[in-house]
Parts: structure tokens; sequence; C-alpha cells
């Protein structure tokens, strides 16, 4: 077996470098093919369900819809009042409402133009409406006359269109449902709805706030598609400049930025080949390529220069970079693949097709270096001695005689500092939290940020929260009973500070009563059992019924839905208002009569963040498991599979111990941290294990000597490539999404760690546990080995 694995890449090495003019034309075939797919990628337009489409919670929202609709369609601007009781002030506010009417995308606008107060016809014994405020006014004292009004006498608007505590004014607009999740919405919102508030606010001369789901996945997308390119240079910025000082070398920084350029190339194509949208996710997988993509440059031209510094000849240099560094390259880049495709698993799309897309990527990125350099080199004379001057630098040299110093002298501090660490990461991970907030990770410096906290402190939040009762009856939300019960529950939802005033048919009830007797405030309550047939029989004879119950109770008046709108308080406290919610609707509406259900974006939200770190911790425990699996394939000893798990596994629990320090919580957007991680930071130990083999094999089985010829080899190319990584991941710092900042911050500290663990905690492991792993069996006979035929007979011959 090892033997044919031998052959194997001597005949890849043989095929790549003699059909050098075949496999470019290949490559440029493939490029120019994946290219073309480029125009079917699209950003998204959708909000991203977290939960599986199958899920319990998911069917649960999905039949909220079929019978009341899509929720998240309203933007809600608003304005302090003070300016709106001018008489220009609120003829230039009813103006906006009525441009906003006129638009096609628009399907109606809730605002003081636009309401409708409800009266009692005592000829035709009926309600009736008619407009609250006129559609212009001429004169202050017009306008004088009918604020109090609003804000005295009409509470079925309180919550809804003003915060009377706070004299602010609230304007809905409801988007046509069909357009709510495409382009149309996202051209109407930057193109139309923007220009006419800027313009508007200008005229006021008084801030105005804007938000509602759609406002804020429009504004988000636009941030998300402009970072994407501000990631690409600044990856490749960040990588170029790292290159040029290590290895003082243009001609080796431009085939190194070459090679990932037509790795992102590809990835762009793959996601248009899939017809993936772009995500916050899928929108970091070709900077991402860049920086995993690079190490894989860093290895393949250290180990050329190595072999052209070792004996000179260019042809067997070339064959050798193949042959010696393609079965552990092979290796990396299937763990590190490991770690993105273990996402795969976890059900949630947005996770899934990052997932796919991410590890083909990384697999294509080392055909395509693994081939290109080679060939790109052979086409190129020999480096000259002043390319090579890196690989004997006085600084690194230091570096490297530090590291062994420790290795050497100083194994009992670096146990001891290790098992400190541990216990006290171990600590950190039990302060750690669960948290998924729809609002943390978004950009702080954004306006429409502020906006979410303003509406917030107004009118309780923007993320609607469904409660629907099924009564089991035609007609039953109209029993005396149903809504005695749901008031009931609206007084406790009431006095929740987490969430805005209750919309309900309740509320329409108690406005008929009031309506009845004449407008007067104090009736604002549902009727009595003397006054109900009155009231009804009012209703009855009502033109538009069926309209006014329409966004409250379904078409068979069997369901009845009351919407409250949440500030974002993250998954701990939104657990338990579903808990005291649960509990509060069981007492008031037993289970054998009535079906409740709590749904809505906020719910969905809350249910989806549970869903996504419950599979993103075992997509991290899978991803551990397969590259443990691989390491015993390729070393078959047990010990040695722990021995090269340890100083990754570490890194990771320093992370999370630094997580729970400093008070970051556990969400999707910081566990994805760890499979990635992990999975990239295995590398420098396969490298370094791969080199560790080789030099037993030539000093007779002697670990200690073998350890420090393996450090001092693989030492540069380990501390290169984690310096590449650490600086190409620390882009993703300057995001404005805090999901995007913990992605990099957070693996560029676990690889820190890890190479610091890969170079001294590693070493120091093999030389202690010397006696119990130096045996042929157990390093010398695995099922795949890195040495080609020419290497194996170099080691025999030194050994005779």
């Amino acid at each position: 077996m090892r033997k044919l694995l031998n052959n194997f890449w001597v005949f890849v090495a043989r095929l790549v470098l003699r059909n050098r003019y075949i496999f470019l034309g290949v490559f440029l075939g493939i490029t120019v093919l994946l290219a073309m797919q480029w125009k079917y990628i699209r950003m998204t337009y959708s909000e991203a369900n977290m939960l599986p489409k199958d899920s319990p919670i998911s069917k649960e929202y999905d039949k909220f819809l079929s019978i009341f609709g899509e929720e998240g369609n309203l933007i809600v601007i608003g304005v302090e009042a003070d300016k709106i009781t001018q008489a220009g002030g609120f003829n230039r506010w009813n103006q906006l409402a009525s441009e906003l009417q006129k638009f096609p995308q628009v399907e109606g606008v809730l605002s003081l133009n636009t309401i409708k107060e409800l009266y009692k016809d005592t000829i035709h014994q009926r309600f009736a409406t008619r407009n609250f405020f006129p559609q212009e006014v001429a004169t202050q004292g017009e306008v004088d006359s009918l604020f109090p009004k609003l804000f005295n006498q009409t509470p079925v608007y309180e919550g809804l269109l003003y915060n009377k505590a706070h004299t602010t004014l609230r304007m809905a607009i409801s988007l046509r449902k069909d357009i709510v999740n495409t382009a149309i919405r996202k051209d109407f919102i930057l193109k139309d709805l923007k220009p006419l508030i800027e313009q508007c606010q200008t005229d006021l001369g008084v801030p105005i706030h804007v938000s509602g789901m759609p406002y804020i996945r429009t504004l988000s997308t636009e941030i998300i598609t402009g970072e994407i390119g501000f990631f690409i240079v600044g990856a490749l910025l960040a990588t170029c400049l790292v290159l040029l000082f290590f290895f003082r070398s243009f001609r080796a920084m431009f085939i190194s930025m070459c090679t990932v350029l037509v790795g992102v190339m590809w990835a762009f194509g793959f996601l248009g080949l899939f017809h993936y949208e772009i995500t916050i996710l899928t929108a970091v997988i070709p900077p991402l390529v860049i920086v995993i993509g690079v190490p894989n440059c860093v290895f393949l031209i250290n180990r050329y220069q190595q072999e052209i510094q070792k004996h000179g000849y260019k042809a067997m240099a070339l064959q050798r970079v193949i042959t010696k560094v393609g079965n552990v390259t092979l290796l990396t880049n299937l763990t590190t693949a490991a770690g993105f495709a273990t996402f795969i698993i976890t059900e949630s799309s947005i996770l899934k097709e990052f997932g796919i897309v991410s590890s083909i990527s990384i697999m294509c990125l080392y055909v395509i270096s693994l081939c290109v350099i080679p060939i790109i080199y052979s086409f190129m004379p020999s480096p000259k001695p002043r390319h090579l001057k890196h690989l004997s630098k006085q600084w690194i040299g230091g570096l490297l005689e530090g590291i062994e110093r420790i290795v050497k002298k100083h194994r009992f501090a670096t146990f001891s500092v290790a098992v400190a660490l541990l216990v006290a990461s171990i600590i950190g991970i039990y302060r750690i939290h669960i948290s998924g907030s729809v609002i943390e990770d978004m950009p702080k410096g954004e306006t429409f940020y502020d906006d979410i906290l303003y509406f917030e402190k107004e009118f309780g939040g923007i993320m609607p929260l469904e409660i629907t009762i099924n009564i089991g009856k035609k007609n039953g939300v109209m029993r005396p009973s149903t809504l005695q019960n749901m008031a009931k529950l609206e007084e406790y939802l009431a006095d929740i500070p987490e969430i805005s005033q209750p919309i309900s048919v309740v509320r329409l009830v108690k406005y008929a009563r009031q309506a009845f007797y004449n407008g007067k405030a104090e009736y604002f309550d549902l009727p009595t059992a003397q006054e109900r047939p009155f009231v009804l029989s009012y209703v009855k004879n009502s033109d538009g019924k069926a309209d006014m119950l329409r966004s409250v109770v379904d078409s068979t008046g069997q369901i009845a839905r009351i919407t409250v709108f949440m500030k974002d308080i993250g998954t701990e406290k939104m657990h338990h208002i579903e808990e005291t919610i649960a509990k509060q609707t069981d007492k008031l509406f037993p289970s054998d009569q009535y079906t409740v259900r709590l749904t809505g974006k906020a719910y969905m939200f809350t249910k989806g963040t549970d869903y996504l770190v419950g599979n993103l911790i075992q997509s991290l425990l899978l991803t551990i498991v397969i590259i443990a699996v691989m390491m015993f394939y390729m070393f078959r000893s047990f010990k040695m599979v722990i021995i090269s798990l340890i100083p990754n596994l570490l890194p990771l629990a320093i992370t999370a111990g630094v997580m729970g320090y400093v008070g970051i919580p556990l969400k999707p957007s910081t566990i994805l941290v760890f499979g990635i991680a992990f999975g990239i930071s295995i590398d420098d130990t396969i490298h370094f294990l791969a080199k560790y083999r080789q030099e037993l094999m030539a000093n007779h089985w002697k670990v200690k000597r073998s350890v420090y010829a393996a450090l001092r080899e693989t030492g540069i190319s380990m501390f290169y490539t984690s310096v590449v990584l650490f600086f190409g991941f620390s882009i993703f710092t300057l995001s404005s999404f805090g999901g995007t900042k913990a992605l990099g911050g957070l693996i560029s500290t676990t690889l820190f760690f890890a190479m610091s663990s890969n170079l001294i905690l590693l070493p120091s492991l093999l030389i202690a546990l010397e006696k119990s792993i130096a045996n042929k069996k157990t390093l010398i006979e695995p099922h795949i080995d890195v040495l080609g035929e020419d290497e194996e007979e170099e080691v025999k011959n030194e050994k005779r």
C-alpha cells in the first residue's frame, strides 16, 4: 500500500510537470465556465429560517402565515409629535403618507390622515367610520383641537399610532406581501422610500426614525454587499504584506496571489452554479478562501526553495514539491474542509450552503495550488540566493532556537502552564451564557441600529410575537368568555416591560363599545352582559365588519390572533417570557377546550438560535471525531491521535474561557469559530508529525533528535502560515457586523494559541512520552506514508 501511494504521487508529479500546458488549459477552461455562473449570484432578500422546514415550529409558523398572511411586512416611521402638532408639520407629515400610498409596492399606510374614527349611526343603527384628521389644515387652531382628542380620547390607537407618555407619533407602511422577499422591496426602500423620508426630514427639521424588518434586512444586505469587496481586498493586502515581509520576493507573493484569486473566482462560480444567495455567511467565503489558501502556497514555495537550497536542481525540486508535500497538504486541506463540511448536517439552509461551498472551494484550491505553483515555477529561472535568504534569517533562527530551548529545558513549566490555562479556561467556560439577539450583531454605527433602539423605547420593539387561540368552534372568538379571557391575557402581557401593547380583536370590541357611547374614553372596555346585545346589533349592521376583523380573526371566526412587538432581549429572557406566557395561557385557556400556540418572528428567532447552538455543538464534536479518524488512519496509533489532538483542543478551551471572562455569549456566530479553527489549527500538527516521522527513520528512532530536527525544518513554515492566518482572519474584525467580527477575532485568537501549542506543547509531549511511542510499528508503518521513493531511498542510505 505504501509503495502504491508513493508511486501515485510520483505519477502525479510527472503527469503535472510533463503536461503543463494541458493542465493550465484545463484550469483556464474551468475558471471561464465557473465565471459564466456568476450571473446567477443573487443577494438574499428573504429572512433566513434557522429551523428545518419540516420542524413542528416551522410548520406552525407556515400555518399562521397561510391564515393571516405575512407578518414581517411592516415598515414603521417615527417622529416627535411637537413638530407635527404645528400646522405646517402636520400638512407635511400627511403629504408623506399620501405620497407613500401611491406606490404600487405599498398595500396600505396607517397614519394621521388615514386612521378612521368609529361613530354610532343612530338612523341606520350601525357603526360607521369617518376620517379622524383632515388631509390638510389651514390654521393652527384646527390642529390644536384635534390632537388632544387623539391623545386623550382614542385609546384604540395608543401604542399603535402614538405614545402618549412621550408624545411620539408613528406611521406604519404595509408592503405588499408578494414583494417582501424580492428585489422589488430593495429597490423601493433604497430608491423611493429613503429619498422621500430624507426630504421630509429636511423639510420638518427634526429627525425621522425608520425601522421594521423589511427595512433592516434591506440596509443590512447593502452593507454585506459592500463588505464582500472590502474583505477580499483587505485579505489580499494583508496576506501580500505578510508574504512580502517573510519571503522578500515579489515573485513568491505574485504567484501566491494569482493562485488564491483563481480559487476566489471558483468560489463565486460555485455560488452561482448552485444558485445560492449571498448571505452574511456565504459573503465571507471568498476572503476565507484567500486566507486559508495562502498557507498552501507558503508550504509549497518554502519546500521548493528548501530543495533548491539543498541541491540546486530545479526539475528535482519541483517534482519533490508534489511528491513530498502533496500527501501532507491533502490531509491538512481535508481536515480544514472537514471543519466546514460538518455544517452540512445542521439542516439549516444558511449553514448548509456555507458548509458546501466553503469545503468544496478549499479542496479545489488545494488542487489548484498543488498543480499551478510548480507549473509556474517551471517556467521561471531558479531562485537566486537573495530569494533564499529568508530561510536562514537570524531572527527566525533565534525564534526557533528559543522554542527548542523551552522544549529541551522547560518541559515541566510548559505542562504546568498548559494545565493552569486549561483549569482557568474551564472556569471561564462555566461563565458563558447562550444569547440569540437580532440586533446584537448588527452594525452599531449605522443609523438604522439607533432607530431600532428608538422604537424599542417608544413603542416596545419591532420583532413580532404572535399568539393564536383556536376556539374549535365557528365564530367562537366573539363569545363573551373568550373575549374576557383574551382581555385578561392582554392585561398580563401589558405588564411585561419587554413587549408592546397587545393588538387583537379585544381592542376593536372595546372601541365599538366606546363608539356606542358616543366616543367617551371611559367606555373603552368590553361590553357588559346587558350592553352586549345592543353593541353587537350595531356591529352586525355595519359595513366593512369583515375588513375590520380580517387581520385579527380568521375567516371562520374560530382562530383569534394577539400580536405584540418585542424588544431585542436575547434568548435567555425570551425563554423566561415564553414560560410565563405559557403558564398564563394554560390557566386562561384549558387545553381540552382551546389550542394556543406561540409563533412569529421573535419566537422563530429564539427557537432557531437554540436549534443552531445545539447542532453546531454536534458539528464541532463531529469535526473532532472525523479529524481523529484521519489522524488514526495516518498514524495507526491511538497514542499519536491523543498527542495530536491535545495541542489543538487546548486552544479551543482557552478561547471558550476567554469568551466567558470577557462576556462574549455563545451564539451561532461565535460557535462557528470552534469547528473552523480546529480544522485549520490541526494542519500544523500534521505537517510537524509528518516531518517528525521522516526524521525518526533518518535518526534511528531517536525521538529527541527527531523532534528537534522536525522543529527546525517545519517551524519556519508553521510560523509563516500561522502569522498569515492570524492577520488574514483579523481582517474580519473590521466588519460592521458583530458576528463577522467575532468570527475573525476569535479564530485569530484560537490560531495564535494553536501556533504556540503546536510549536511548544506538541514537541514537549512527544519527548515526554518517548518510551511509549518510539517504535517502528507505531510511527513507521502507517497506512499512509508521506515519503516519496527518492526520499525513502535517501533515508535508507543514511541508515546504512
